[in-house]
C-alpha cells in the first residue's frame, strides 16, 4: 500500500511517561511511530532508504514535555509526500523528511497503543501506551468509532476497553520552605521506605528519620540518591552511606526503595533489582517512628546534609504501609507545612527552547541556563556572537591577515562560516573558497546534454549573500581554455555555455563583460584572435585559447555552477576554474521611512550623494501626519509623500520600540545619539547600560583602535574604518608593523640632508615632502637624539650611522675591526671625541641585532639587543649642542666638510656590507625615504614625458647599489650574498652623485667575464642587424591590408548597448589600406 498523503489525528491522556501510541511498517523499510519517550512526543518516519546506505531517510522529532500529567492532549500528523506537519496542542511544527522518496508504504496493518506482535523489531523491547485515547483518525475513518461498532477485526485487540478508568494518584508538591511529617512503626528493627519524586534540582532532601540511636537520611545529591545512616551506641559510631542512580533530576518519576535492617541495606531505583546497591555492613536499626519528607528544619545530634527539597512526591510507602495523604490533608495524622497537596506544579522551562543558536539547556526547578559550548554564540542565551561580523573589524582589531570566523548578522539566524581576510594598507578583502579545483577537464557535452558543474562553497548560500549584500564590490574570476569548443558562439548563435548564480538565475556573459552583453573580455577590449567573434574560444580553432575575467555585478554573485555544452566532438576539450569570491568595502548612501497605518505599506527614501558610513554624524528627521509623510537627511536631501484622502490615518503600535535592530534584520553598527519621538528624548545611554551588544558613549575608530598602529604609526579616520600613516615611521604593513630594510653592497651609501635648502627644494614635491619629513631649522641645533635600527654583518670594520654637522660636531655609530660596537659622540668641549664601548663582543656574526639610543642633554642610554638599557653620562666640559646637524650617512660616508678623518680612515673603506633595517633618527626615516624615493623615481622616468619639467632634488639619494629587502624580519644567519643574488633584490636607479675615489670592487675576475662577454653580445646583435636588413631590401613586396570591417562601422557602432558603453575604449583606429613590407 503507497501511500502519498496521511492525515492522523487522535487525543490521549495518561500518567505514564513511556509508551508506543502508533506504530506501522512494511517490507522495503518504511515505518511511521509515534510514541511518549520520557513524557515527550516523538515521531519517527521513515520514506525508504536504500541498501547501499547512501540515501537514509530515517526522520525523528520531537516536541512537548511533561506529558504524563493525566490530561487530554491533542496530535494532528498532516503528510504530503516529504512534507510533514505535526501539531500538539496546537502547536505545529513544519519539517521535511530525509531521503528522496515521496510515498509511506506500509504493508502490515497500523496499530494504536502498541506494536503488533508479528512486526520488525524496529521499536523492539518499548512499551506498549498504558492510558486513554479518543477521538482516533486516520485519512478520514473514525477508528475509535469503527473499534467500537466492531467494524473492525477485534482478534488484535490486547487490555481494551472503551471506557476511561481515572487511576487517580495522589501527588505532593513541595517547595523550598516545604516539609511533610508521617508517622510510622516505632521501636522495629527493619527501615521499609518507598516513594517516587520528580525535580528539576540536583540536590535535596527526600527523607529524614530519627531513629531511636541515630539518624536516616535519603537525598539527592549531584542527581544521585544518596542514603545516610548514623547509628550511635556505647560511645561507638556506625556510619553508612550508599548511592545509585544519575541524573534523576531530569523531570521524569523515579520510583525509590530502600529496605534496612541488621547488618544489611539495599537501594533500588526505578524497580531495576539487577542494579540495586546492597551494603552488609554491621548495623544495627531501631526505627523512630516519625518521618520527615521534603525538608527537615529542627535541630539534632546530626543533621541532613540538605534541609529542603523542591519537587513532587507521590506512592509514599512508609514501613510497608501506604501514606494516607487524603487523612493529612484533613489533619488526622502527620503534618504538613506550606505544601500543595493533590497536585505537582512542575513546569518545563526548556520546552520551548529559550537557548539560541542550539544552545543546550539546563533547569533547575525556579530558572534555566543555557551552556554555549561549540555553538559560536554566548550570553545568557547564547544570544551574542563571539565572532566579529566582518574581516573589516577584525582589522580594526589589529589583527593581520589570516583566516577567521565571521559572523556577518551577528545575532541572527546565520550562523559563523570561515573566510579568508586580506588585509592591505588601505582595502580590507574578504575572501570565500569553493571546492572546484583549477583547470577542470570538461568533455563528452553538447548542446542538448550539457555538463553541469557544481560550485559549492566553503558557506552556505545564505551566509555567502550576506556578504555580497553588505560588500561596495565584489569580483570572481571565471577562466574557460578551450580546443575546439565554443563558448558563448558569439556574435549570434544560440549559446553554449552559462552559468549560474545567486537565485538560480542563468547568466550568459562571460567575465570581463557585464550582464545584458554576450561577449567575453576580448569582445569589449576588441582583442580576440579572430575579429569576427566576441570569445576567443567561439572561434573554434584547434590550438589551445583562453575566455577569462572578472564577474563584478555582485548580485550576480557567487557562481553556483556553470554547464559547459560543445566538447563531444573529436578533439574537443575545455578546461574550466572558478575562482574564490573576493568582496569589500561597504557604501550607504540611502535612508528610509516606512510606515503602515492600515492602508498598505508606504516607503519613503532618501539617497545621498556621498557615503554616509564616512565616520560623521548625520542627522535624521522622519514625520508623519494625517497629511503627509516626510523624511529629511542632513537638512539637504528631503522625500515627502502625501497622506490619502480616505482611509485609515490613526498609526497605533502596540510593541516595544526597537533601536537598532528588529525582526531578524542586519543590526545597525555605529553610534545613535538624540533621538527624540513627539518630543520626548529618549535617554539611549542609560539603556545601553543594560542592553547586551550595546555599549554607551560613541567614540571614533582611533579612539577604539588607534593603539593598533605600531611603531608610532598614526591613525587616520575612514569613513569605514581606519587606517595606519606609516610614513613618518621606518615601517611599513596595514599596522606599520614590517620592517622596512635594504641590502647594502660593499660602496652602497644613503645620503640624508637637515639644510633647511633641502627641505624647501623637497617642499616642490608633496609625497616627498611627507615621506621624508625633514627637521625644521629650528632644530638643527639638537639637546636630544634618539637614534633606532637593526644590522646584520659579516664583514668589519664598518660605519653603520654618521652624522655630520657644519661644525665639527659629529655623531657616529661604528663597527670596529673586531667587530665591536661603539658609539661616539663630538660635540665640543673635549680634545678627544666621547667614545663608549657599547659590546665587546664581535657583532659582525651574521647574526641580526638591534639597537636603540637616546640622549637628552648629558644624559646617553643605550639597549642592544634585548639586555637592559645601559645610562652614560657625558662629561662636564662637554658641550650639550649639537650644532647645525648637517647630513646623515648610512653604510658609508662621502662628505666633503669638517669629518673625523681618523675615523674615516679606520672604518670608512670599503663600506658597510649587509642588512640595515628600520632606521629611524629624530622622526626621520632615511633607509625607507632612499628606498621609497627610489621605486618613485624609476616609476617617474617610465612616465616622463619630454616636456615634463625636472624633478626637484630630494632630501635624500644613495649611491651604488641598493637593494630593499627583508633583512628585519627574517635576519641573515650566513654571510650576506651579493645584491645579483638576492632573492629580495629590487630594481633601483644609479648614483646621482660621483663617488669617491676609495670604491673598492671586490670579485673583479667576474665583472670583467661580464664586461667581454657583452662585448659580444653587441658584435652579434650587430651582425644580425646588417643580415635582416639586406634580406629585406632583396625580397621586398608592395602589398595591402584590408580589414575585415564594413565601411561606416563606427558610424553604426552605436546602434548596440555594449558598443555605446565600450566605444570609448580603444581610440586606435584601421585605416582601409596600410602599405606593408613583406619578407
Amino acid at each position: 500500500m503507497k501511500i502519498i498523503k496521511d492525515v492522523i489525528a487522535l487525543k490521549f491522556k495518561t500518567s505514564e511517561s513511556e509508551g508506543i501510541i502508533l506504530h506501522g511498517e512494511g517490507q522495503q523499510g518504511d515505518y511511521i511511530t509515534l510514541e511518549l519517550r520520557k513524557a515527550k512526543l516523538l515521531l519517527q518516519i521513515n520514506l525508504g532508504s536504500n541498501q547501499y546506505g547512501s540515501i537514509l531517510g530515517h526522520t525523528s522529532v520531537t516536541t512537548g514535555s511533561l506529558l504524563d500529567d493525566h490530561h487530554w492532549h491533542s496530535v494532528v500528523i498532516e503528510r504530503y509526500r516529504r512534507n510533514v506537519n505535526f501539531t500538539l496542542d496546537r502547536h505545529t511544527q513544519h519539517f521535511r523528511t530525509n531521503g528522496e522518496f515521496d510515498h509511506l508504504d506500509l504493508d502490515y496493518e497500523l496499530s494504536f497503543g502498541g506494536m503488533p506482535y508479528s512486526g520488525k523489531p524496529v521499536g523492539g523491547g518499548r512499551k506498549n501506551f498504558k492510558g486513554c485515547m479518543e477521538s482516533i483518525n486516520y485519512n478520514g475513518d473514525n477508528i475509535t468509532d469503527l473499534a467500537r461498532r466492531k467494524k473492525l477485526d477485534t482478534s488484535s485487540f490486547r487490555n481494551l476497553s472503551f471506557t476511561c478508568v481515572e487511576t487517580h494518584t495522589f501527588p505532593v508538591f513541595f517547595n523550598a520552605t516545604s516539609f511533610l511529617q508521617l508517622p510510622g512503626r516505632a521501636n522495629h528493627n527493619t527501615v521499609s521506605v518507598g516513594f517516587q519524586f520528580r525535580t528539576w534540582n540536583p540536590d535535596g532532601l527526600l527523607l529524614f528519620s530519627n531513629l531511636d540511636d541515630g539518624t536516616l537520611e535519603i537525598s539527592l545529591e549531584e542527581g544521585k540518591v544518596a542514603v545516610h545512616i548514623n547509628v550511635t551506641r556505647m560511645t561507638k559510631n556506625n556510619r553508612i552511606d550508599i548511592s545509585s542512580g544519575s541524573g534523576l533530576n531530569d523531570g521524569q518519576w523515579h520510583a525509590v526503595r530502600l529496605v534496612a535492617k541488621a547488618n544489611f541495606a539495599m537501594l533500588t531505583i526505578d524497580g531495576d533489582e539487577a542494579s540495586a546497591v546492597r551494603t552488609t555492613s554491621p548495623l544495627t536499626i531501631t526505627t523512630g517512628g516519625t518521618y520527615h519528607l521534603g525538608g527537615y528544619f529542627l535541630q539534632t545530634l546530626f543533621p541532613p546534609s540538605q534541609r529542603s527539597f523542591q519537587g513532587c512526591m507521590q506512592a509514599i510507602l512508609l514501613d510497608d504501609q501506604p501514606a494516607d495523604l487524603h487523612a493529612v490533608e484533613k489533619g488526622i495524622v502527620g503534618a504538613f507545612e506550606n505544601v500543595s497537596l493533590d497536585m505537582c506544579a512542575i513546569i518545563d522551562r526548556c520546552m520551548p527552547n529559550h537557548c539560541e543558536h542550539g544552545g543546550r539547556c539546563k533547569q533547575t526547578w525556579d530558572s534555566f541556563s543555557c551552556t554555549c559550548d561549540g555553538t559560536g554564540y554566548t550570553g545568557a542565551t547564547c544570544h551574542t556572537s563571539i565572532y566579529e561580523p566582518s574581516c573589516e573589524a577584525y582589522k580594526h582589531l589589529g589583527r593581520s591577515s589570516d583566516t577567521y570566523w565571521i559572523d556577518p548578522d551577528g545575532s541572527g539566524p546565520l550562523g559563523p562560516f570561515k573566510v579568508n581576510c586580506n588585509m592591505t594598507e588601505d582595502k580590507v578583502w574578504t575572501t570565500v573558497m569553493n571546492n572546484l579545483p583549477v583547470q577542470t577537464a570538461v568533455t563528452g557535452s553538447s548542446r542538448e546534454r550539457r555538463t553541469v558543474l557544481q560550485v559549492n562553497y566553503s558557506a552556505s548560500m545564505d551566509q555567502v549573500t550576506a556578504i555580497t549584500t553588505s560588500a561596495e564590490h565584489c569580483e570572481q574570476h571565471i577562466s574557460y581554455s578551450c580546443h575546439m569548443s565554443r563558448l558563448l558562439n558569439t556574435p549570434e548563435g544560440t549559446i553554449y555555455t552559462w552559468w549560474v548564480g545567486r537565485g538560480s538565475e542563468k547568466h550568459f556573459y562571460w567575465g570581463g563583460s557585464g550582464p545584458g552583453i554576450q561577449k567575453c573580455a576580448c569582445g569589449i577590449d576588441r582583442n580576440c584572435t579572430d575579429p569576427k567573434y566576441d570569445c576567443n574560444c567561439d572561434a573554434d580553432h584547434k590550438q589551445w585559447r583562453e575566455d577569462s575575467g572578472l564577474l563584478v555585478y555582485k548580485d550576480h554573485l557567487p557562481v553556483s555552477q556553470v554547464a559547459v555544452g560543445d566538447t563531444n566532438r573529436p578533439g574537443s576539450e575545455a578546461k574550466l576554474t572558478v575562482g574564490p569570491l573576493r568582496c569589500q568595502g561597504d557604501t550607504p548612501t540611502v535612508v528610509s521611512f516606512s510606515f503602515d497605518v492600515g492602508n498598505g505599506p508606504v516607503e519613503l527614501a532618501v539617497h545621498s550623494a556621498t557615503p554616509l558610513n564616512d565616520d560623521q554624524w548625520h542627522r535624521v528627521m522622519a514625520e508623519r501626519n494625517v497629511k503627509e509623510a516626510v523624511l529629511q537627511l542632513d537638512l539637504t536631501y528631503r522625500a515627502s509623500r502625501p497622506a490619502p484622502a480616505q482611509g485609515h490615518t490613526r498609526l497605533e503600535l502596540f510593541s516595544q520600540l526597537y533601536v537598532g535592530a528588529a525582526g531578524g534584520q542586519r543590526g545597525f553598527l555605529g553610534c545613535i545619539r538624540a533621538l527624540r519621538m513627539n518630543g520626548v528624548t529618549l535617554d539611549l545611554e542609560e539603556r545601553a547600560k543594560v542592553t547586551p551588544g550595546v555599549k554607551p558613549g560613541c567614540q571614533g575608530h582611533c579612539t577604539s583602535y588607534g593603539m593598533y598602529c605600531r611603531n608610532g604609526g598614526k591613525c587616520v579616520e575612514k569613513y569605514n574604518g581606519y587606517s595606519c600613516d606609516c610614513t613618518a615611521t621606518a615601517y611599513d604593513g596595514p599596522f606599520c608593523t614590517r620592517d622596512v630594510g635594504g641590502f647594502f653592497e660593499a660602496g652602497t651609501l644613503v645620503k640624508y640632508n637637515f639644510l633647511p635648502e633641502a627641505a624647501a627644494a623637497a617642499g616642490a614635491n608633496k609625497d616627498a615632502r611627507i615621506l621624508s619629513h625633514p627637521l625644521t631649522p629650528q632644530e638643527m641645533n639638537l639637546t636630544k637624539e634618539e637614534v633606532a635600527f637593526s644590522f646584520s654583518t659579516s664583514n668589519a670594520p664598518a660605519i653603520l650611522m654618521y652624522v655630520s654637522s657644519k661644525t665639527q660636531d659629529y655623531l657616529a655609530v661604528v663597527l670596529r675591526q673586531n667587530g665591536s660596537l661603539q658609539v661616539r659622540y663630538n660635540l665640543g668641549g673635549l680634545k678627544e671625541p666621547f667614545s663608549i664601548d657599547v659590546d665587546q663582543r664581535n657583532l659582525a656574526n651574521g647574526q641580526p641585532h638591534s639597537i636603540n639610543m637616546t640622549r637628552v642633554n648629558r644624559s646617553i642610554s643605550i639597549q642592544l639587543d634585548h639586555y637592559p638599557p645601559v645610562s652614560y653620562t657625558l662629561p662636564d666640559a662637554s658641550d650639550t649642542y649639537f650644532n647645525l646637524v648637517k647630513t646623515l650617512f648610512l653604510g658609508k660616508v662621502y662628505e666633503t666638510g669638517d669629518i673625523d678623518a681618523v675615523l674615516i680612515e679606520r672604518y670608512n673603506t670599503p663600506g658597510f656590507i649587509g642588512c640595515l633595517s628600520r632606521v629611524q633618527f629624530n622622526g626621520v626615516a632615511p633607509l625607507k625615504s632612499a628606498l621609497r624615493t627610489a621605486v618613485q623615481a624609476q616609476a617617474t622616468q617610465t612616465a616622463s614625458q619630454p616636456d615634463r619639467p625636472p624633478t626637484p632634488t630630494l632630501p635624500v639619494s644613495h649611491q651604488g647599489k641598493l637593494v630593499e629587502s627583508n633583512c628585519g624580519a627574517s635576519p641573515l644567519t650566513i654571510p650576506p650574498m651579493s645584491a645579483a643574488t638576492d632573492p629580495w633584490r629590487l630594481d633601483n636607479t644609479d648614483a646621482e652623485f660621483p663617488f669617491n675615489e676609495e670604491r673598492v670592487i671586490p670579485d673583479g675576475v667576474n665583472r670583467n667575464s661580464a664586461i667581454i662577454g657583452g662585448i659580444i653580445a653587441v658584435v652579434i646583435f650587430t651582425i644580425l642587424c646588417t643580415l635582416v636588413f639586406l634580406i629585406r631590401y632583396m625580397f621586398r613586396h608592395k602589398g595591402t591590408y584590408h580589414t575585415n570591417e564594413a565601411k561606416g562601422s563606427g558610424e553604426s557602432g552605436g546602434e548596440s548597448a555594449d558598443t555605446a558603453i565600450i566605444g570609448t575604449d580603444n581610440p586606435e583606429t584601421i585605416d582601409e589600406s596600410k602599405k606593408e613590407w613583406f619578407i
